[in-house]
């Protein structure tokens, strides 16, 4: 039997700090990388074969997929569709495009979960404001509006108490095909789980975490969550459900709302390396950026659990406009266990993901304190 292992080629759609870790993570396996995104952002650069263009043009995707074993995304915005329509049969593209068309779009996204019996909020898909105002009365006059498409981090949502905060959100938010209108949930705690899934089927799922919202933005992970023996394999069943349920091959970031009885529903999906699994770099056996190499190469996937007591990732966001300039790095560095992640980007502006800061500790308390104070430490 010939064991031997050819190192293959992975390409990569997007130049951000998701790409750049994964890029980083394949690199240490001897995988080589491409990668090709629209603008130079900074996290690309010097990591593998570089390549910025229009991602749109066939001809510039085609040169890129050429050689490649395998293509990826980084977000599910990129044009995987083009990617499969241009590549030679033998290139892979994962996941496919099928489903980042089920998880682009919020309503679709919802659909799915519901028909694979998927607890999820009440919703309704409105295509016009009247419905809209019907589900906002259904639903007891408290609801969140949500974009069909191009929401992140907060971006594109909001929460509707009157019918003339529904008028504003209609007139910001609402599409040809209208607008997605949720009930709103009294959530205890939101929540995150990360399932890797190869081609072959076989899945590997990450412990389930806190996750901890500032203005509509992720700020802390705690790792594990504190929640229930019970509630974590509620969380395990679902999170493999949803992966099956849009057939995904690679990462899926599954969230979820944790309610006062310990049930969950599951708010989003992301088909994707997280933020919500940034702390698994230090605190897994196996990072979520590996396993996503392993699982659209198909290769065996690596231990996911925890090889720590606690660990807590908190994000690191920029506070200014302009060119990055970092102050407090230093002083970071020297509070004992964090570990420190900036991610080359060429500009800051207030609220945009620059970095993050992971602590492994013995308890999730002296996690926190210490990931809080290196964070705060650091000025971007």
């Amino acid at each position: 039997m010939n064991n031997e292992t050819s190192f293959p080629t992975i390409g990569i759609l997007g130049g951000g700090q998701l790409g750049r870790m994964s890029a980083l993570a394949a690199l240490s396996m001897g995988v080589r990388v491409k990668t090709l995104s629209p603008t130079a952002s900074g996290p690309e650069a010097h990591i593998g074969d570089v390549t910025v263009g229009d991602w749109n043009d066939p001809a510039i995707m085609a040169a890129f997929v050429n050689g490649c074993d395998v293509v990826t995304v980084e977000s599910e915005w990129a044009p995987a569709e083009l990617a499969e329509a241009v590549r030679d049969p033998a290139t892979a593209v994962w996941p496919s495009s099928k489903t980042l068309k089920i998880i682009r779009h919020k309503g679709r996204q919802k659909k799915a979960l519901e028909a694979a019996g998927i607890p999820v909020p009440e919703f309704q898909i409105c295509g016009s404001l009247s419905e809209a105002k019907e589900a906002f009365s259904r639903f007891g006059h408290r609801v969140v509006a949500k974009k069909f498409e191009g929401s992140y981090d907060g971006y594109g949502n909001a929460t509707v108490q009157s019918l003339k905060e529904l008028d504003v959100a209609w007139n910001d938010l609402s599409s040809e095909d209208g607008l997605l209108i949720e009930s709103f949930v009294p959530f205890t705690r939101e929540l995150a789980m990360m399932v890797a899934r190869s081609s072959s089927g076989e899945s590997v799922v990450y412990p389930l975490v806190w996750t901890e919202q500032k203005d509509h933005r992720c700020h802390a992970v705690t790792a594990p969550s504190p929640s229930s023996d019970r509630t974590q394999q509620v969380a395990r069943k679902m999170a493999l459900a949803a992966a099956d349920a849009v057939s995904v091959v690679g990462l899926l970031g599954v969230e979820f709302f944790e309610l006062e009885n310990g049930d969950l529903l599951v708010n989003e999906l992301a088909p994707r390396p997280h933020n919500t699994g940034h702390f698994t770099i230090e605190a897994c056996h196996t990072s979520q950026f590996e396993n996503h190499v392993r699982s659209i190469l198909n290769w065996p996937l690596g231990d996911a659990n925890l090889q720590v007591p606690a660990a807590v990732m908190v994000n690191l966001l920029g506070k200014r406009s302009g060119l990055v300039q970092t102050t407090g790095l230093e002083a970071a560095m020297g509070i004992s266990g964090a570990s420190i992640h900036i991610y080359g980007k060429h500009e800051t502006r207030p609220n945009r993901k620059m970095g993050h800061v992971t602590v492994t500790a013995s308890d999730s308390g002296t996690a926190r304190s210490k990931a809080e104070q290196a964070a705060s430490l650091i000025i971007l």
